[in-house]
């Protein structure tokens, strides 16, 4: 420790480092009699020419809900002639004609270093500025030279309002612009000029992660406001910026194809599963999830629906159409005889045409048109020929002209003895009221009478059975064919869906 002791008692023993004479007595002669509110010019009716330039950094944020363009720039004032003039360079120079001084006399001192408060500077401000304390430049030194050349270099971080055009979010190009000009000096006063025609200075620019830099134009303008009769002066930047869409591309474009697909998936499931209707609620709910998460990224205007918010409107229009159409698979799918009957129409649309167009059949019964037209023909025959029997007949189901037939040869004209060649359907007419049967009838044919009312009846269940089983499997059967018709709309309607999108959108991928 003794050592280190006697080390800094040396230390402080040693002359400071002063500023040379020559400089302190420059700083003195120029700053003695330098009014800091006085405009630099050598004609008072001349307006000071002042050369602006910008130099874009980094582009920090783009708030699309707030609509705020957050950028890191270096402002570049260039002031000549006793101007303060913006420059795009790194450095910042101008000509002052009050700090102009032969190096000769000073000891050959060519440059000095001078803070800002203590030289006159146009008051040039960002107009269209959302940050709190308005100007985002931070105050560094001025370097002056000898033939009154001004450099000055001040870095800020701007807050900049900026008009959001969703319309084709995420697939996007977006115009800020960044208007600076002077708050309180005039066109007559302070003229602004554009130091690069070609724009702003992007050598320096950083890569931003979601935005692609197309370019930063500058454009003067000369304005007259309400407020004033003078005009004024400004310079307009605008940054051109694209959006790159592989982030919202894989993570919700992707995902939500890839869940409309499950929902077409949802067409396939059986229907006695019974999770078609929780499986398509479920994607229906991802996908309200998946539009909420977009919304929160976009600023709450009705000017225009986003392209990516209209696409998931779509898919969720046809999720939704899905379920409704899932609700009616189902109803037809559990459809039975004794509740409903189905239909002439639902027999020709969905038990003929559409599994002929779709080109299923059943087992056992292939399904063309020759068939459908032969069932058609055979349809309008039978109506035809029950429309000419009798009611009795056709309550009976047997022929109409049993009364006129003659009797087999083998058979006797009383109703004593049946022959072996007898039809007991010729032979045995049902009699209307239970007197013919007591008083026209032997007890024998009165018991081979009660069997055949008892074939009758058999015979009428099991068909009835047979009926309603086949109604059944009609119902079920159009159930699958509806299946199967919205498992071709609905993927035919997310693929055009998307290929729309995609190639409705100015550009698909900016990596």
């Amino acid at each position: 420790m003794v050592p280190i002791l006697a080390a800094f008692a040396l230390l402080a023993l040693l002359p400071v480092s002063e500023q040379g004479p020559h400089e302190k007595r420059l700083l003195n002669a120029l700053l003695a009699s330098y009014n800091t509110l006085e405009r630099p010019v050598a004609n008072e009716s001349e307006p000071l020419e002042v050369r602006f330039g910008l130099t874009l950094q980094q582009i920090i944020d783009v708030d699309e809900k707030n609509q705020i363009l957050t950028t890191n720039v270096w402002l570049n004032l260039d002031e000549k002639n006793q101007l303060l003039i913006t420059n795009i360079w790194l450095s910042l120079e101008w000509n002052d004609y009050n700090l102009r001084w032969n190096e000769s006399e000073y000891g050959g001192v060519k440059d000095l270093r001078i803070t800002p408060n203590k030289l006159w500077k146009p008051d040039v401000l960002m107009y269209n500025s959302a940050d709190e304390g308005f100007d985002g430049t931070y105050q560094t030194n001025v370097v002056v030279r000898n033939n009154g050349s001004c450099l000055y270099v001040p870095p800020g971080i701007f807050k900049s309002t900026c008009k959001i055009d969703i319309t084709w979010f995420p697939f996007d190009d977006q115009h800020c612009d960044m208007k600076f000009g002077s708050w309180t000096y005039d066109g007559n006063q302070l003229d602004l000029i554009l130091k690069d025609e070609a724009g702003g200075d992007l050598s320096d620019f950083i890569t931003n992660g979601e935005w692609y830099l197309i370019g930063m134009p500058g454009k003067k303008n000369t304005i007259t406001y309400a407020c004033c009769p003078e005009p004024y002066v400004d310079v307009t930047f605008t940054i051109m910026i694209r959006r790159r869409t592989l982030y919202y591309f894989f993570n919700l474009i992707v995902p939500c194809v890839l869940i409309s697909s499950m929902a077409l998936l949802g067409f396939t499931l059986p229907p006695d599963s019974g999770e078609k209707l929780t499986l398509g609620v479920t994607i229906l709910l991802s996908l309200t999830v998946f539009l909420n998460l977009v919304a929160e990224t976009l600023p709450q205007v009705s000017d225009a629906i986003p392209l990516l918010g209209t696409y998931f409107n779509c898919i969720m229009f046809m999720v939704a159409s899905s379920v409704v159409l899932t609700v009616v698979v189902l109803n037809y799918h559990h459809r039975t005889a004794d509740i409903h009957e189905m239909p002439q129409w639902i027999k020709t649309v969905f038990l003929q045409w559409l599994p002929w167009i779709l080109r299923m059949s059943r087992p056992g019964k292939k399904i063309t048109r020759k068939t459908i037209m032969m069932s058609n023909r055979m349809r309008e025959l039978e109506l035809k020929e029950r429309s000419s029997k009798s009611l009795l007949a056709n309550v009976l189901d047997i022929d109409d002209d049993f009364r006129h037939a003659p009797p087999p040869p083998n058979s006797t004209a009383s109703t004593g003895n049946l022959g072996p060649g007898t039809d007991f359907r010729r032979s045995f007419v049902r009699p209307s009221t239970m007197e013919d049967v007591g008083g026209g009838l032997s007890s024998h044919h009165r018991e081979l009478h009660l069997i055949l009312r008892e074939l009758q009846f058999i015979t009428a269940r099991m068909k009835k059975a047979d009926e309603e089983a086949e109604l059944i499997s009609d119902w079920k059967f159009a159930a699958m064919v509806v299946d199967r018709f919205c498992l071709f709309v609905f993927t035919l309607f997310t693929i055009i869906a998307t290929v729309a999108v995609l190639l409705s959108a100015p550009h698909i991928i900016v990596q």
